[in-house]
């Protein structure tokens, strides 16, 4: 298990890489909080992530944030980027700067995947929690792929560089993978 710190607020986190992130962790975090993701009523298959990054205190996991390599068509080009997801903080505990610490070392760990860029779903009252960590909005609706063919995602998405000067190129996106 990885250990990297991160220091949010005047506060310094231990953000740990999990090994999994199973459900009954997603409970630990949620805290019995139904649809913590507000995603049930979407209908939507969702790709598992890979990588797992959380915050403990006192024992408990308090904050998630996951990561999975995605491929990418932007204008009829095939690329591939990391996808962020799973991002969530233990009801209460918000607010405290624990979703910036674990999303700043997954991201600090996605740098290393490969891909040039990130990329994330959220629903567009989280997009300020992001935008304060330098995501940006995609314009265009995204077409994601769905066991009955693809879709458009009805959440916005969000991408950011993984290495300095990479820009997001125009032109329709198509995410040739459920989404994360």
């Amino acid at each position: 298990m990885t250990t990297t710190s991160a220091r949010t607020c005047g506060e310094q986190f231990a953000v740990v890489r999990l090994p999994e992130f199973t459900g009954a962790d997603r409970e630990e975090v949620c805290g019995g909080v139904p649809d913590p993701y507000q995603i049930e009523g979407l209908v939507m298959a969702w790709r598992p992530k890979r990588e797992h990054f959380g915050i403990r205190r006192e024992g408990r996991l308090v904050a998630h944030a996951g990561l999975v390599t995605v491929p990418v068509s932007v204008a009829g080009r095939r690329t591939e980027a990391v996808g962020l997801g799973g991002v969530i903080v233990a009801p209460g505990l918000r607010g405290q700067g624990l979703a910036r610490a674990v999303v700043t070392a997954a991201m600090d760990h996605a740098r290393g995947m490969g891909p040039d860029a990130g990329l994330l779903f959220c629903w567009p009252e989280l997009m300020p929690v992001y935008e304060a960590l330098g995501w940006r909005e995609l314009e265009e609706h995204v077409r994601v792929d769905q066991p009955d063919g693809p879709v458009t995602m009805p959440m916005r998405t969000m991408w950011t560089p993984l290495r300095e000067g990479v820009g997001w190129p125009p032109g329709p996106v198509h995410l040739l993978s459920l989404p994360f």
